[in-house]
């Protein structure tokens, strides 16, 4: 988000840089093509990407994903994989007036409240993507989330009772993203939310790194071929190991957190399990364009696997620090409101 705090994190990318710099003098080799993985959606031309000193292509800069087109396939376009020039431009208009949360029209007290952070603040992107398809899931082809399997519809609906009986009897049982731990959308894999959808990408031989806006995580991916760590070490973002297949830099992600599983759709999140297997494609297509796709595999989760497709468009930058957890009032607000609710109930009131 381009408005949001004032401390512009350049210093903790030239830190990444430097770290990269020094995991890449100790490691020899980069890592050979592994087994194959879905491949983007046809380019109508080719491109060639620039190239690094090393001669890998070159996928640096800062990106932004934001767009309004949804995850999902919504049910008033069932059946329609992509929309004419003129639906499109009538789309992009509904759902620009529909977020204006600048906008009192109609609104009651609630809603008043609800649209307290005004338009200044949001920044979900005004524009379809440049297929216009009307979802970033392009397989399966109808655009929607295959079905949870039996054991995952119980393990969401678990959580679920959990957090209605339990929503604040302490700070592990709110959002990860209320805590600043994790914001679904930030990835892996990484999706358009409601602002802070830049990201920024610095590579050498031997690694690449990515500084995500939102929640301002750092991913560190590894290219020498080294195997993913053991199988009981679970981590918030993942383990990941990158190759590259051509233009395109392969990112096979595992050993999540059980933390990250099956906590529900809030906020963009997806359910999936701890065992999910993730793979990332990053290609440049054009001068200004990252082609950013992932396929989830995870049978514990879903029926089958999925894949969706996002672009991302090159811009000046600069990102600007998310300082999500620097006074941290509103936890202390809900934990507190929550302790009174408990007292009101005791005494009968």
């Amino acid at each position: 988000m381009k408005h949001r705090f004032a401390a512009w994190s350049a210093s903790s990318l030239a830190g990444a840089a430097l770290a990269l710099a020094q995991a890449s003098a100790q490691v020899s080799a980069q890592a050979p093509v592994a087994k194959p993985a879905v491949k983007p959606a046809a380019i109508a031309k080719k491109y060639t990407a620039p190239r690094t000193p090393e001669g890998q292509p070159d996928l640096q800069g800062i990106w932004s994903n934001a767009t309004i087109t949804p995850l999902e396939r919504p049910a008033d376009l069932a059946g329609k994989a992509s929309l004419s020039a003129q639906e499109a431009a009538d789309y992009e208009a509904a759902v620009r007036k529909r977020n204006n949360m600048d906008s009192r029209a109609g609104a009651g007290t609630d809603a008043d409240v609800s649209r307290a952070y005004n338009d200044f603040w949001w920044d979900r992107g005004t524009k379809v993507v440049g297929t216009r398809r009307t979802s970033l899931i392009v397989d399966p082809s109808d655009g929607k989330l295959p079905a949870l399997t039996p054991e995952a519809q119980k393990q969401v609906a678990a959580r679920a009772e959990s957090r209605r009986l339990h929503p604040s009897d302490g700070p592990e049982d709110r959002a990860l993203s209320e805590r600043c731990i994790n914001w679904a959308t930030a990835g892996p894999p990484m999706m358009p939310s409601a602002y802070n959808n830049n990201y920024q990408i610095v590579q050498t031989r031997d690694f690449v790194a990515i500084s995500n806006e939102q929640i301002h995580d750092m991913r560190m991916i590894p290219l020498d071929n080294r195997p993913h760590v053991d199988k009981g070490i679970r981590q918030w973002l993942g383990d990941s190991r990158g190759h590259w297949e051509g233009d395109t830099l392969v990112v096979e992600t595992t050993n999540f957190s059980s933390e990250t599983a099956f906590r529900g759709v809030e906020f963009g999140r997806f359910n999936h399990s701890e065992n999910m297997h993730l793979t990332e494609r990053f290609t440049r297509v054009a001068p200004d364009t990252l082609l950013y796709s992932f396929t989830v595999d995870d049978p514990a989760a879903f029926t089958h696997p999925w894949t969706a497709e996002i672009p991302s468009e090159k811009i000046d930058g600069p990102i600007f620090e998310y300082a999500c957890h620097e006074g941290n009032y509103g936890m202390t607000g809900i934990l507190s409101g929550a302790r009174g609710a408990e007292e009101k109930a005791a005494a009968g009131r």
